[in-house]
């Protein structure tokens, strides 16, 4: 007859188990074992069953530990934790800067007027290396082209006499500024015969900043993307006539578009030292990923398609293609990777010395001393120390950076998530300098039109820095963009806001002890900075207080005794061509924007800001 026992299971270590051992022996064998000394065979067993029993118990616990994120101890657990919840762990940062490039041109005779001779501006290709000489195994690398012959609001060319021959100048210095990172280019071959489904690769090395591009030996590009059912990534074409005649425009260097590709892998780190890249699971003949989704395929591939009314489906892959991208076969890819950064990376000012790479005359039949000796005058200055270098992320940041990466999942929720993602347009494809976002207002719905859940109102700079409507190109790039992180209930409009450019006429006292001049020159320095454009946005008003104040506290400055903010219009001097009553529009020291979403703009500075010394 079988007898009902008495067994616990909150015993979970070595003591508790062996006394419990014990306890349960004497309790159902009393006769059959009663010698309890440490010395004893039967304790020998009941310790071993103990210990036994102690080590499972931990490494249940500890495994139970190891999938939570919180929790975590193990790196390659926290990794897979990470980019299960979206989140790409950083195992190096990138040391970034902005380095200034300079090349001397000789001057020519054009019209009677002496002007920079561009047949001797240098085209430097893509990758250029920077060198430190103090510290040579120190590099950077300016992932864009530099042509100094090319001048415009995103990529300005600056021009200045370097050398004259009595008055006349005889070479110009031109100069152009690019963003640097810490990073080396390294290169990694493997092949591949027969198509393997979801083929992985292991690079291994220290300091992986992640991939630069990979191609097979057929010459086919093969794109990363977030995940292998993801069909389509985000391409840039340069935007001239040979690929868009009817589309040119100088603030968008490049044209956004959306490319569906079927050469795709990922990556993902499985530790500090190894990025391991994962490919797809089709060949080329299966074009699956290409159907027209239609109520025949929806579903296709599942066993429960026979019934759609309670199917979950996912909004990237709703069709179940199986081959989630090509299986590389019968190849051989060459991969390009980066590696780099780390502490050590944030060097000095004026420590990059040296620029490498694929530098040519725009004028390829430039030879002789004369071609020499201006090939030879490229040179290179970091003026701001890299910054941003370290050892990636630590265990901690991995766990709080997956946390706040998860709930937002690269979705635009927030009104002010539109406005972080469109000024985040990367600048090849145009600059948005300025944004502003609210729900379209009834009266602005014209006859016929559907209302619009939000309005986007954006501004961009010209190749002087002063604000301007944008382009179309610039709004489509914009638009491609945006729409990748768009909540599909969402509908967004794309406007220009308005510019609303100003004057400012003050007058002060000052104290007798100072020199007037010295004393009104401080004032309109400070009162230049107040109003730079940076530090302005859409819908700002103008607090006259906050003026008066600021000028008050110029050393020097007795009283201030008036401030007058005036509207300046006409294209002809300069100026927009939009009108503001600032008069009727300021009400208790306030200076209030329009209804209309517009920006106040001083847009020459030295020219529009006017000071006077009055008497008391």
């Amino acid at each position: 007859m079988a007898v009902n026992r008495d067994i616990k299971y909150l015993n979970r270590d070595f003591s508790q188990l062996r006394t419990d051992l014990i306890n349960y022996t004497k309790t159902y064998f009393p006769t059959t074992y009663n010698d309890f000394t440490p010395a004893s065979p039967g304790m020998m067993f009941l310790e071993m069953s103990a210990y036994v029993g102690d080590v499972m118990s931990f490494y249940l616990d500890n495994q139970i530990q190891e999938t939570y994120l919180q929790y975590a101890r193990q790196t390659s657990n926290l990794f897979e934790l990470a980019y299960m919840f979206g989140y790409k762990p950083r195992v190096t940062g990138v040391a970034t800067t902005t380095v200034d490039l300079y090349q001397q041109v000789p001057s020519k005779l054009s019209g009677g007027v002496y002007i920079p001779d561009f047949d001797y501006t240098l085209l430097i290709g893509e990758n250029a290396v920077l060198t430190s000489a103090r510290t040579p195994g120190t590099k950077f690398l300016v992932q864009d082209s530099i042509d100094f012959s090319v001048s415009s609001s995103t990529d300005p060319t600056e021009i200045t006499i370097y050398e004259t021959a009595g008055v006349n100048p005889t070479s110009y210095l031109l100069k152009k500024s690019r963003q640097a990172i810490s990073a080396t280019i390294n290169t990694q071959t493997y092949s591949f015969t027969d198509p393997v489904q979801f083929d992985t690769r292991t690079l291994t090395g220290e300091n992986i900043i992640g991939i630069l591009d990979i191609t097979d030996s057929d010459g086919n590009v093969w794109y990363e993307v977030d995940h292998l059912a993801q069909d389509t990534v985000y391409i840039g074409k340069k935007n001239n006539n040979a690929n868009f005649p009817s589309g040119q425009s100088s603030d968008a260097p490049y044209v956004l578009q959306l490319q569906q590709v079927q050469r795709r892998f990922v990556t993902r780190f499985l530790d500090s030292g190894s990025l391991q890249l994962q490919f797809g699971a089709g060949t080329a003949n299966e074009n699956d990923e290409e159907i027209t989704p239609n109520p025949n395929n929806i579903g296709l591939g599942l066993p429960f398609e026979q019934s759609k009314l309670t199917t979950a489906y996912s909004p990237t892959n709703f069709i179940f293609t199986n081959t989630y991208g090509i299986a590389p076969s019968n190849t051989t890819l060459t991969v390009r990777y980066l590696t780099g950064g780390g502490v050590t990376a944030n060097v000095p000012v004026n420590d990059l010395t040296s620029v490498a790479g694929n530098i040519n005359f725009q004028n390829s039949n430039l030879t002789g001393v004369t071609a020499d000796t201006y090939f030879r005058s490229l040179a290179v200055t970091n003026p701001l120390a890299a910054q941003g270098g370290s050892s990636g992320d630590s265990i901690e940041e991995i766990r709080q950076n997956t946390l706040s990466n998860y709930p937002t999942q690269l979705r635009n929720v927030t009104p002010d998530d539109y406005l972080v993602r469109a000024l985040s347009l990367p600048s090849q494809y145009g600059t948005i300098a300025k944004t502003y976002i609210e729900k379209t207002k009834v009266e602005n719905v014209e006859v016929g039109e559907i209302p619009t859940t939000l309005d986007l109102y954006v501004l961009t700079y010209n190749i002087n820095q002063h604000l301007v409507a944008t382009s179309d190109t610039l709004k489509n790039n914009l638009r491609t963009y945006l729409n990748q992180y768009r909540v599909i209930g969402d509908s967004v409009k794309i406007k220009d806001a308005y510019v609303i450019n100003i004057g400012v006429d003050f007058e002060v006292t000052v104290d007798p002890n100072y020199n007037n001049n010295e004393v009104l020159l401080a004032a309109i320095t400070e009162l230049q900075n107040y109003f730079a454009t940076d530090n302005w946005q859409i819908n700002e008003p103008i607090l006259l207080k906050d003026i008066n104040i600021l000028l008050d506290k110029v050393d020097g400055v007795r009283t201030v005794k008036n401030v007058i903010i005036k509207n300046l219009t006409g294209e002809s001097l300069g100026y927009s061509n939009y009108a503001y009553d600032v008069q009727g529009a300021t009400v208790d020291n306030v200076v209030y924007p329009s209804a209309d979403p517009m920006i106040f703009e001083v847009k020459y500075p030295a020219l529009d800001i006017k000071g006077r010394v009055v008497s008391l």
